[in-house]
């Protein structure tokens, strides 16, 4: 439906309603996608993107992809150019260190509060991941090892139930991730050390202090690789 046939036909009550909820899915849906290309580093620093670009890879109206831009660009996720062209902040030494104390801070903090809320199914799942995990650091799938990086951490910190801590890990991943995918592209998955088998052995456990320090070494190594190429490129 154009926008002039819509401007001048008003649809039935029950197709109004059907259509904003259509509406609303497409910028869900539009949101999960750009996060997701976040994510695995399909949005390369540096490299800008057009929000006609991005409306049309996607199949939708450039309306939803303008919306979902807007509340990244709050999240300090991307930048929206007065030209329409999107595109990832750049990545300082101040930033670098902001983000990572505040991943310190927050991510074995909600990793504890999980304890005692996984169980052995969680475990076997976490397991699973990371067995995936390691099959991508051997055959060096870069983007399939963000994914599954992305999702044990994440199987962990959602345990928590945190509607204040959880959004604010999101953001940060958000952040970093772009320029943790450009790292692993230029120096290869094969260097890649974790902390996943000492976290799930915590958790197994129930140590609370091998978990904070199971997550905290495995931001902390993660973190480095851009840490060194930031001090590198300035």
């Amino acid at each position: 439906m154009s926008d002039r046939h819509s401007a001048l036909t008003s649809p039935p009550a029950n197709d109004r309603k059907g259509a904003t909820s259509s509406r609303g899915a497409t910028r869900e849906q539009v949101d999960a996608a750009i996060r997701s290309g976040l994510l695995t580093g399909r949005f390369i620093p540096g490299k800008a993107v057009t929000i006609r670009g991005l409306a049309t890879d996607l199949g939708v109206s450039p309306m939803p992809v303008r919306e979902v831009l807007q509340r990244l660009a709050a999240e300090n996720a991307l930048e929206v150019k007065s030209n329409g062209r999107v595109q990832v902040p750049d990545m300082t030494p101040d930033r670098f260190d902001e983000v990572l104390k505040a991943r310190l801070l927050l991510e074995p903090e909600l990793a504890e509060r999980s304890l005692e809320k996984l169980s052995k199914r969680d475990v076997k799942m976490l397991t699973t991941i990371d067995d995936e995990i390691d099959q991508c650091i051997i055959s060096g799938d870069a983007e399939a090892y963000m994914r599954l990086n992305h999702a044990f951490h994440f199987h962990v910190y959602r345990a928590s139930g945190s509607k204040v801590l959880l959004p604010l890990i999101d953001s940060l991943w958000l952040q970093f991730a772009p320029f943790m995918r450009t790292v692993y592209g230029r120096v290869g998955t094969a260097i890649l050390v974790d902390q996943h088998k000492e976290a799930i052995r915590a958790i197994e456990q129930r140590d609370r202090d091998a978990l904070r320090d199971a997550i905290m070494g495995d931001i902390t190594d993660g973190m480095g690789l851009i840490g060194k190429e930031i001090l590198e490129t300035t």
